[in-house]
């Protein structure tokens, strides 16, 4: 099976209401898109479950060309700046011409004769 063949869960642009959510879901599984909303309609009556189910979709479900994720997108962002930062941080090795002093507290200081 080729990789153009594979059917990969997306959110669509075409028949996107909110999201796209439930029309990615909807051409995933192969049935009408209202279908879907329906669903999770009758669902967030009953309990709230649907606003979470399609919550959920929306952070986990990459859109339409894209690779990546809403949440798969804020991680690698925090890995980029965590690691950029670490890079970054100075040396404190005598080698480096840093010397680190350790912290004093008032009234702990010897006196000087």
């Amino acid at each position: 099976m080729s990789e153009s063949n594979i059917k990969q869960l997306r959110r669509t642009r075409n028949g996107r209401i909110v999201a796209g959510v439930c029309s990615g879901i909807g051409d995933y599984i192969g049935i009408d898109a209202n279908l879907v909303r329906i669903g999770l309609a009758i669902a967030t009556l009953f309990g709230g479950v649907g606003v979470g189910v399609y919550a959920i979709g929306w952070l986990l479900m990459p859109d339409e060309g894209k690779n990546t994720s809403i949440v798969q997108d804020l991680i690698n962002n925090r890995q980029a700046k965590t690691n950029t930062w670490q890079q970054e941080t100075p040396d404190y090795s005598p080698t480096a011409g840093w010397e680190r002093q350790e912290p004093t507290v008032p009234g702990d200081q010897k006196p000087q004769a």
